[in-house]
């Protein structure tokens, strides 16, 4: 059917599946909402621009509005006009004078252009929200677009890479090849130009085993920033669930898409999507009513529950998405199967995850979300990584989220970041989070695996900048410098921002190997924020949401000092894959291991003697050695095998002056790996091949340094043979 003709066919169609299907033979629409009165089809020209025609749906089944269009097809443009009581003060907000974008729709053709009319209410009338506007939105709106969703996968398979043996990578799709040499000009900025030949390949060497999106559902770029001439940046405003981004594709098509994942799993890359489920870009009751807000407003928003007109808002965007109620519930499960069934995606890092665990307006860490994704066949399969907390009372939830989940550890952010900034009282954190945070994770029965360690992400500074600014400098958001977060454990090594000192430009070189060091050493999940391998500044802005510009994009140029410091996470990443000690599945107990005699962990002091309670709780203390053992691993090989590695002697100094660290040489000599002052280790295609031993029992490690040192593990003691 071309979308000029007349429809002159309308069945009853069915209430299953939700949103527009193609089945081969016709289109089925089917549209959730428990308190319309009539909804309307609307259907348009191919480019969404004029309205053809408006078909009534007049099926209902379980709050199901259907009906099937045996001559629609694939490409079919389309949006919906719910009618029913608009009454703000009891939670309603119906409008049909507003064109709704389908909660289901896969596909999306056309931009949003910032309108009065697109607001339910008349913008500027003295009762507010309260008021009714009766202007069509329409052309002002994108439309659905019905999906064609076949595909060629052919033998694709996920990576299944084991949580401890990953390394994440998180990255922005545009930003990441907006200005790569490399990249064919029409590519740059879009996940073809993710997936072509030289951005995989840099993935590889690199050696990051999964990558992590920041949001590529279709969403919406704020009002109050058009306004302004910014663009939001980052994504976190959703506008549709099921469709990708099509600012991000090249062809404008969804399979581009498919095939971005399709090449990154071929060269053995994970893909993560970061998932907005907690909001949605309507915003507050002085919203837009652009989707879920006309269709059923007091089913798919947590209202509040003295007034319903206003929203109980746990996300700081105006409103929270009402996973209590089934529907909506059924919405975000459906899209997570989606994406994995259709999209083929290995796993999601969800936004604001306590949001979603909120029933009665308190976060549940076992309710009805969790139990949903637990038995869910398709979805317990796959990585989930909450960032654990939210913006309401009592919203954060570090350590507590269900099995199966990995979460965001801020802990472990800030204990790194105080120890190398050398504040007081930092040693016994660090410690616990460089051993997988057993005190987060541990008493649930966890593993150190449930712990993401990063020291940056995309929210706050970049790793550069984390070395070269004390404050924030926010301005370019023109917000007055009032956004972003005040307290980022961030120092300047003596100057804020560029300066030519060789002296700080060294010391910040050596910060920046130290922070990459610890996160890729410790024990848990490590995750880098991409371009903090090549030194990528944000001139201090800590919070570029709104910079869709070089501000934010990576910088390709060549760079000797960029290129040294990505040789050296190589090489981090290569050490860390070489060595199963770095990726343990279970957390040191502290004590002579069954058969060893030696402890799997042992701390010492730079005098080698074995730290103290006292020492632990010195405030003036800002350096200690580590030392674990490889024959204190518990895990076993893939064949049961039992596994065993080097001996490792980790020494940190965050004291402004060197310190010579007594060696433990009982069972033979050390061999140099890393130091953090010189920034050696040993060549990426040879680590096997260790620098020579280090003579002295003593070593001097420079101020805010860090070494690595290895020996071969000497087998265990033979038990004693009893005489006859």
């Amino acid at each position: 059917m071309k979308t000029n003709e007349l429809i002159t066919a309308v069945w009853p169609g069915r209430p299953y599946p939700p949103g527009a299907h193609w089945d081969g033979e016709g289109v089925n629409f089917a549209l959730f909402s428990q308190h319309a009165q009539k909804v309307e089809l609307c259907i348009f020209d191919e480019k969404g621009r004029h309205e053809r025609h408006r078909i009534v749906m007049r099926e209902r089944t379980d709050d199901i509005w259907h009906c099937y269009l045996p001559e629609a097809r694939p490409g079919l443009a389309y949006g919906y006009r719910v009618h029913g009581p608009y009454k703000p003060e009891e939670g309603h907000r119906f409008n049909p004078h507003k064109l709704l974008i389908d909660p289901y729709a896969k596909d999306l053709v056309g931009q949003l252009r910032w309108s009065d009319a697109l607001y339910g209410y008349t913008v500027g009338s003295k009762r507010g929200d309260l008021s009714f506007d009766r202007r069509d939105s329409a052309p002002l709106m994108p439309k659905g677009r019905v999906l064609e969703p076949a595909f060629t996968w052919g033998n694709d398979r996920r990576p299944q890479i084991a949580w401890r043996d990953m390394v994440i990578y998180e990255m922005h799709v545009r930003g990441f090849t907006m200005t790569h040499p490399d990249v064919p000009p029409q590519l740059r900025g879009t996940y073809a130009g993710l997936c072509s030949a030289p951005v995989v390949d840099y993935l590889k060497r690199l050696g990051v085993t999964t990558v992590e999106l920041l949001p590529v559902h279709a969403y919406l770029n704020d009002h109050r920033l058009a306004e302004k001439g910014l663009q939001n940046y980052w994504g976190y405003n959703s506008l549709c669930y099921f469709a990708p981004e099509m600012r991000y594709s090249a062809s404008l098509k969804v399979k581009e898409f498919k095939t971005m994942v399709k090449t990154l799993h071929t060269a053995g890359i994970e893909v993560i999507l970061d998932v907005v489920y907690n909001h949605s870009c309507e915003g507050n009751q002085m919203g837009p009513t652009l989707s879920l807000r006309g269709v059923d407003n007091a089913s798919y928003y947590i209202t509040n529950a003295e007034n319903r007109r206003f929203y109980d808002d746990f996300t700081g965007c105006g409103n929270t998405v009402n996973l209590e109620h089934p529907r909506a519930l059924q919405l975000v499960m459906d899209s997570l199967r989606y994406w994995v069934e259709e999209m083929h995606v290995d796993g999601f890092r969800f936004d604001l995850a306590a949001a979603l665990a909120r029933e009665s307006g308190k976060v549940e860490n076992l309710g009805g979300f969790f139990d949903a994704i637990r038995q869910d066949p398709t979805l317990n399969r796959v990585k989930l990584i909450a960032e654990p907390w939210d913006l309401g009372h009592g919203g954060y939830h570090v350590g507590n989220f269900p099995y199966g989940w990995a979460e965001w550890n801020d802990r472990y952010r800030d204990g790194a970041r105080a120890f190398w900034k050398g504040d007081n009282s930092t040693l016994g954190e660090l410690g616990q989070r460089l051993t997988g945070s057993q005190d987060l994770y541990g008493w649930s029965g966890k593993r150190p695996d449930a712990s993401i360690n990063f020291v940056t992400a995309h929210d706050g500074f970049t790793l550069q900048d984390l070395v070269s600014y004390n404050e924030k400098h926010n301005e370019a958001n023109a917000e007055d410098n009032r956004d972003g977060h005040n307290n980022n454990l961030s120092w300047n090594c003596g100057v804020e921002g560029p300066t030519d000192d060789p002296k700080i430009l060294a010391l910040r070189e050596r910060q920046k190997r130290n922070l990459l060091a610890t996160v890729l050493l410790s024990q848990g999940v490590p995750m880098l924020l991409a371009g903090d391998e090549r030194g990528h500044t944000q001139v201090g802005n800590n919070n570029g949401y709104c910079q869709d510009n070089e501000l934010s994009w990576l910088d390709w140029r060549p760079d000797a000092g960029s290129e040294a410091l990505t040789t050296f996470v190589q090489r981090l990443i290569t050490l860390r894959r070489a060595h199963p000690t770095f990726r343990r599945r279970n957390f040191f107990h502290g004590k002579p291991m069954e058969g060893s005699g030696v402890n799997d962990v042992c701390w010492l002091r730079p005098d080698g003697h074995e730290m103290t309670p006292e020492d632990w709780n010195d405030s003036n203390a800002r350096s200690l050695a580590m030392v674990i053992s490889g024959l204190g691993i518990t895990d076993r090989g893939p064949r049961g095998e039992a596994l065993r590695d080097d001996d490792f002697l980790l020494l940190f100094n965050a004291h402004h002056e060197a310190l010579e660290f007594k060696l433990p040489v009982e069972h033979g000599g050390w061999r140099l790996l890393l130091d953090t002052a010189t920034g050696v280790l040993p060549p990426e295609d040879n680590l096997c091949d260790l620098p020579q031993a280090w003579a002295q029992n003593s070593y001097p490690l420079q101020s805010r340094s860090f070494a690595l040192m290895s020996r071969p593990t000497q087998p265990p003691p033979k038990p004693r043979e009893e005489p006859e």
